[in-house]
């Protein structure tokens, strides 16, 4: 069974080290995918050297690496796979904490703003992460040929942490050793990604990944609305009229929603705009009245209200602490 996620206290957010999250090679493992598992960590050390992010010439496919934990960071995490071949991380998600390492992975199948953190890596050990953006129309194609192989489960969140087996190491391996060989990437990635969807779909999250991709799904419509707030945060929101957009009444959009993501879709978009303000302030160098105005707010005393009960401090005060750190997230994208 994959751990459940737990309950976050704001102490925990903000100690900044490593906690109990073993990454020794599970004892129910067999030798086989103990070398997988190995030689995976082998690979992404060998792209990341000197550097902490590399965007990998298979596409959807990036790397990650850190030598010392970090502090937690916002983030919103596309629907993707991760994994950490390496070391272990934390992510925080509406309260919910997820640990995850080599053993376990975690599958986010919606855009969730969240909070993440490395909490065991060393200079001598770092840690080491693959991320794999997911395509759900891939994914739908093959849901039609693979039968489910688990009891359908009761919605959830749409960010679970799931077993690892020897077939899925396998096919991370074998798409990781398509970077030593260029012009294979384009005729082979593409049946491996496929292999890895199917094997996805028959782990223990496979009901998971279903209910978002099935067509016409409560958790479908759910993606939908929040691709339209991406695009549209800057906008007044009516509730109301998101619901009607994708064929849900008021009621149950509202339920789904909060469900699936552990917020209303008024704070979704609340939480969208400030990052995105954050963002502003400090990457253009916008004053905080302009860049409130930017991302759709009207009143900057509201915005100097709402920012100071997320972030913890006054605008200024935030980005002043920001700019005189060293790591430091100049936009809302995941780091696995």
């Amino acid at each position: 069974m994959h751990p459940a996620p737990v309950r976050y206290t704001p102490s925990q957010r903000d100690d900044g080290v490593a906690i109990d999250a073993s990454t020794q090679a599970d004892p129910r493992s067999t030798s086989r995918e103990n070398d997988l598992r190995h030689t995976l960590a082998e690979r992404v050390a060998k792209w990341t050297e000197g550097v902490d992010h590399l965007t990998t010439a298979i596409p959807n496919l990036s790397f990650h690496r850190r030598e010392a934990p970090t502090q937690p960071m916002d983030c919103m995490v596309e629907p993707s796979f991760g994994l950490v071949v390496q070391g272990a991380k934390r992510m925080i998600q509406s309260g919910d904490a997820y640990i995850y390492d080599a053993n376990r992975f975690l599958i986010t199948s919606l855009d969730l703003p969240g909070s993440t953190q490395v909490i065991e890596a060393s200079r001598e050990k770092p840690y080491l992460g693959l991320g794999l953006k997911l395509d759900f129309r891939v994914m739908a194609e093959l849901m039609a040929q693979v039968a489910p192989d688990h009891d359908e489960a009761p919605a959830g969140r749409g960010l679970v942490v799931g077993d690892m087996t020897e077939p899925l190491y396998d096919a991370l391996n074998r798409l990781l050793a398509l970077l030593d060989d260029p012009n294979a990437i384009a005729v082979l990635g593409p049946y491996v990604e496929r292999e890895i969807y199917y094997r996805l779909l028959t782990s223990d999250q496979g009901t998971r990944l279903r209910q978002i991709a099935s067509a016409g799904s409560q958790g479908n419509r759910v993606s939908r609305a929040i691709r339209w707030l991406r695009t549209h945060y800057d906008e007044s929101l009516r509730v109301d009229d998101l619901a009607a957009q994708v064929q849900m009444s008021s009621s149950t959009f509202h339920h789904h929603f909060r469900q699936l993501t552990g917020m209303s879709p008024l704070q979704y978009q609340k939480w969208i705009r400030l990052n995105e303000a954050r963002r502003l302030m400090l990457s253009e160098r916008l004053d905080a009245a302009s860049a409130s105005f930017r991302v759709g707010y009207a009143s900057p005393t509201q915005f100097n209200r709402e920012y100071s009960r997320l972030f913890g401090n006054s605008p200024r005060r935030d980005i002043d602490s920001l700019r005189g750190g060293t790591d430091v997230v100049l936009s809302i994208a995941a780091t696995y």
